[in-house]
């Protein structure tokens, strides 16, 4: 498993071992990349205007708790706080993704899955404004001030007629965005389909299954490596969620399930 996560995590130009993938772990293998947004609008058609109400409103009640007035640092904050935005979260780190596969416990009798996208590959389908901001910083992924250069949501929707995806690295507004190693995936318009777009570029992702039968191990294994709640959610909530799912009581004879 670990040896399938690092694949290709040798960079030549670096003499480094630096791996170009963004991770994002599902408990089950039947999941997609729908974001919390599409999936709130169930349909719906105008989800652009479900998305201003949205964040309109967000910033009008919680006002004064981010340090920046852009858009950005607000579809960020929501996105991190549980409002639905079109953005997806990521992470840098394998491990971590390992970590979300296999938390709920109430799933582990169903195979899992790892998400593996190459976010500087991506990057060559970036329309040509965006990419001379990326490289005019030297980054492979946008930021919150990166994108202030787009005052409107709206501004930056225009920037092709064709849906792109873009990773934001977004500002330590908590220190559960640092310690998760977190990163966005953000797509050209509201109504984007993350997963429609990866099957015009299927050579730029890859998806890890985790079988049932595994689930169990990796999970104590990963508690071995600290990789766990109380790290993730810094905080009550985070150690009580640790203490409920270390202290629970695991099957006699676990089933295995596919999807």
């Amino acid at each position: 498993m670990i040896e399938a996560l690092y694949a290709s995590a040798w960079n030549e130009s670096l003499g480094r071992y630096r791996l170009p993938y963004a991770f994002r772990g599902h408990p089950r293998v039947d999941e997609d990349l729908s974001s919390s947004l599409v999936r709130l609008a169930a349909g719906r058609p105008n989800v652009a205007r479900l998305e201003l109400h949205l964040l309109r409103n967000f910033r009008k009640y919680a006002y004064g708790q981010t340090g920046a007035d852009t858009i950005w640092h607000w579809l960020a904050l929501g996105q991190h706080r549980g409002l639905p935005t079109r953005l997806l979260d990521w992470t840098y780190s394998p491990l971590v993704a390992l970590h979300f596969a296999t938390a709920n416990l109430t799933l582990m009798e169903r195979d899992a899955s790892v998400w593996a996208i190459d976010f500087v590959a991506a990057n060559r389908f970036l329309p040509q404004r965006l990419k001379r901001i990326l490289d005019a910083e030297g980054s492979d992924t946008a930021t919150t001030d990166m994108l202030g250069r787009f005052q409107q949501l709206r501004d930056f929707d225009r920037l092709a007629r064709t849906p792109f995806v873009v990773f934001l690295e977004p500002p330590s507004l908590d220190p559960r965005i640092v310690n998760q190693f977190a990163l966005f995936s953000l797509m050209s318009s509201p109504q984007a389909s993350l997963d429609d777009w990866l099957a015009r570029h299927p050579a730029l992702a890859k998806r890890i299954l985790i079988p049932a039968a595994l689930k169990w191990e990796i999970r104590d294994k990963l508690d071995q490596a600290n990789i766990n709640e109380r790290v993730l959610f810094p905080g009550l909530d985070g150690l009580s969620r640790w203490l409920t799912r270390y202290y629970w009581p695991k099957p006699k004879s676990p089933k295995t399930a596919k999807g």
